[in-house]
C-alpha cells in the first residue's frame, strides 16, 4: 500500500513540473498578424507565489516588420495606494539585465494588478534566468522565482517562440 502511495505522489509531482500551458493560434481578418499565446482560459502560469503571467507573440507577414513579444505579468491582490502618478515593474535576470515596465496608475490613483513587459531577444530570455520580479510603487515588492517555475517558464516562452 505505501508503495502504491509513493508512486502515486511521484506520478503527480511529474505532472506538475510539467505542467506547461497549450499555445494558442490566431489572425486577424486580413490575415497579416497571427498572434500565438499561452492558453489562459482556464487559469494564468504561476511565475512565482501572488504572481502570475501569459507570453504573446505577434508575427507579421512581411519583412518590415519585425515579430514582437509580450510577457503579461498579473500581482494577485496587489493594492497600492501610491500619490505617483506611475510605478515600475522590473524583471531582473540572471545575467543582471533588467527589463522593466512604467505603468501609469489609475485615476482612483490605484494600481491594477497588470503590466506587460516588451520583450526584446526572446532567445536571450531562454538563455537567462528571470530571478526576481520588483514592483516599485509606494513600496517595493520583490516575487522571487522557483527554480521548478523558471523551467516551466523557460518551455512556455520556448513554445511561443516556435509555434507555428
Amino acid at each position: 500500500m505505501k508503495k502504491i502511495i509513493v508512486l502515486f505522489v511521484l506520478l503527480l509531482s511529474g505532472l506538475q513540473i510539467n505542467a506547461q500551458a497549450k499555445v494558442l493560434k490566431s489572425v486577424n481578418e486580413a490575415g497579416d498578424v497571427a498572434t500565438f499565446e499561452l492558453d489562459c482560459t482556464v487559469k494564468f502560469q504561476t511565475l512565482a507565489k501572488g504572481l502570475r503571467y501569459n507570453i504573446t507573440r505577434h508575427e507579421f507577414k512581411g519583412p518590415e516588420m519585425k515579430n514582437s513579444y509580450r510577457l503579461l505579468l498579473v500581482m494577485d491582490g496587489f493594492y497600492s495606494k501610491t500619490l505617483n502618478k506611475e510605478m515600475t515593474v522590473s524583471a531582473v535576470l540572471s545575467d543582471g539585465t533588467v527589463i522593466e515596465a512604467r505603468k501609469i496608475i489609475e485615476d482612483d490613483g490605484f494600481f491594477d494588478g497588470a503590466c506587460t513587459l516588451k520583450i526584446k531577444d526572446p532567445k536571450a530570455l531562454l538563455k537567462a534566468n528571470i530571478e526576481k520580479v520588483i514592483v516599485h510603487a509606494d513600496k517595493e515588492v520583490v516575487y522571487t522565482l522557483s527554480e521548478q517555475n523558471k523551467a516551466i517558464f523557460k518551455k512556455n516562452l520556448n513554445n511561443i517562440i516556435t509555434a507555428k
